[in-house]
């Protein structure tokens, strides 16, 4: 049975049984205006019931017998649908939250400890951006932090230190010392000996001889080798040694053999920061695949879950996610435009005024010398250029002395604005505090020297960002990616689109529950109902915070 559309955009074009039940209510809590439906489709709570007479209404209220009376035509219904619905039961479980939503961790404590708790007290889980700190920066923040939340919920931020493994040495010291027991993974190239003994050091067994994992490890990854490895137990030599160092005990390392080396893997597509660019689309399946060829072949007591990070920013990319099988999915950018951010003003303001096609791929600063890129905001700066620039004088000369003069020149006045030989002994003061064997291994090798001279300015440069330093505007590094551009289309004309209102709870209750309401949507058009496009718009206004 179809019909015509009717004047309030709402018709049915699908079949009706007569042996479908009958909705039974009153008859004035039917809308059929176009406000009154839109309302009824965004009370989740509550089921939607599509009935007919004289045009297509909805209401919530009544319910569905067996009857052959019926004063309305009944054509279909959906169930209630929370957002705590979207995603994996045990992610919330096993994490303690409200939602299967994360916001993942951004360097340099842009991650704040403010955006942590503010998202805590709310029952949602987010990463404190503990890379690039030094020690007692980050004890600082788990003191603060666990002192807010002494129930959780809340993750560390364990980045991956190539050229530094004194550093993740001893972050995961602190981490274990404070018994911070959720860490999310990130930039590893390959399993390192630190994260393995975080992980292996806090597995024991119950009273019932089941293994318990103490120490829970969320990996971002965005390639299948490196999936593998955290998918896969440790790896016996590492926790032979592990064990010869008294790190980690016999049983812990026989127990280590049973169990993965994350809990939850975050498939990394087109990102802010460290990314490979990749899609979405194209990854997440990927993965999703992976993991159950894994599960197959070591049949872990509890499965791995796999959740879907890059470029959600909007309830349609957060639902896209969830239906290709993200268990769970983790926000960045869009967060760093939020008051809670630990970064400057300006940054935020610059943020917010971004379209998706403002970013660029630059030089990393942790991971210079190998050629890794970050993506970046170019817009309203031009440190992606001066990066690149810095990395082309690398790549082609073996020392500072080996540069023409033309170019040293340029880099004092344009780029440093002081002379390389004051910025050398800034990088030794430095490192002397952070690890003192890197200058020690610089001064041997002219190459190294000047690498860590050129990481000066991509250090520096992410510090300007974050304090908002005056003059130094158009050397800001700001991590981004374009899901701030998708963020920024959908919030605007709303009061989000104002950087001074964006809350991290709020971007995180109108994105879970937009999604919910969209899922609402789909299901109902599944079924023959069609809405005309002003029903699928989720707007994210105040009297839409859950």
């Amino acid at each position: 049975m179809s019909t015509q559309p009717n004047s309030n955009g709402v018709d049915f074009f699908g079949h009706v049984s007569n042996q479908n039940p009958v909705w039974q209510g009153p008859f004035n809590s039917i809308a059929f205006d176009e406000k009154g439906i839109k309302a009824k489709l965004l009370n989740l709570e509550q089921p939607c019931y599509v009935v007919r007479k004289n045009g297509c209404g909805i209401t919530n209220e009544g319910e569905l017998v067996d009857t052959t009376e019926k004063e309305v035509e009944t054509l279909t219904a959906v169930p209630p649908l929370l957002p705590e619905q979207l995603g994996d039961r045990g992610f919330l479980d096993f994490h303690g939250v409200k939602y299967a939503y994360v916001s993942g961790a951004m360097a340099n404590g842009i991650a704040s400890e403010e955006l942590v708790i503010a998202l805590g007290k709310e029952k949602m889980l987010a990463s404190f951006g503990a890379g690039g700190l030094m020690p007692a920066r980050i004890e600082e923040a788990i003191q603060r932090i666990q002192h807010a939340l002494p129930n959780g919920p809340y993750a560390f931020n364990f980045l991956h230190s190539p050229k530094e493994p004194v550093i993740e040495r001893n972050t995961v010291d602190l981490y274990l010392k404070y018994q911070v027991t959720t860490v999310e993974a990130a930039a590893f190239l390959n399993l390192t000996p630190n994260i393995v003994y975080y992980r292996v050091a806090g597995l024991n067994l119950n009273s019932a001889n089941q293994i318990e994992i103490k120490n829970k490890v969320m990996a971002k990854i965005s390639r299948r080798e490196l999936a593998t490895r955290f998918m896969q137990p440790a790896p016996t030599k590492m926790l032979q040694e592990l064990v010869a160092q008294g790190l980690i005990t016999e049983l812990q390392a026989k127990l280590a053999e049973k169990v993965p080396m994350a809990d939850d893997v975050t498939v990394e597509a087109d990102s802010g920061g460290h990314t490979d660019n990749r899609p979405l689309v194209c990854l997440l399946p990927s993965i999703i695949e992976l993991r159950n060829e894994i599960q197959a072949q070591y049949g872990y007591q509890n499965q791995i879950r796999v959740g879907a990070a890059g470029g959600i920013a909007t309830p349609q990319s957060a639902l896209a996610a969830f239906m290709m099988g993200a268990e769970y999915i983790v926000t960045g950018s869009i967060n760093q435009s939020c008051v809670e951010a630990g970064t400057s003003t300006h940054i935020k303001q610059l943020l917010a005024g971004a379209g998706m096609a403002d970013m660029m791929m630059a030089p990393a600063g942790d991971m210079f010398e190998m050629g890794v890129k970050v993506q970046v905001l170019k817009r309203g700066t031009l440190f992606p250029m001066r990066a690149l620039k810095l990395f082309e004088l690398y790549k082609s000369y073996e020392a500072i002395e080996g540069m023409p003069s033309e170019e040293t020149e340029k880099l004092e006045k344009q780029v440093f604005k002081k002379p390389l030989e004051a910025v050398w002994q800034e990088t030794i003061a430095y490192f002397s505090k952070r690890d003192p064997d890197v200058i020690n291994k610089a001064i041997e090798d002219p190459k190294r020297k000047m690498a860590l001279i050129f990481r000066w300015y991509l250090g520096q440069s992410s510090r300007w960002a974050k304090i908002g330093e005056q003059g130094r505007e158009m050397d800001y590094q700001i991590w981004c990616g374009p899901a701030m551009g998708a963020f920024n289309d959908w919030v605007s004309g709303s009061y989000l689109e104002k950087p001074e209102n964006r809350r991290v709870a709020d971007v995180a209750h109108f994105m879970m529950n937009g999604a919910a309401f969209l899922y609402r949507l789909h299901n109902l058009k599944l079924q023959g109902l069609r809405l005309s496009i002003p029903y699928w718009h989720y707007s994210p206004t105040r009297d839409n915070i859950a």
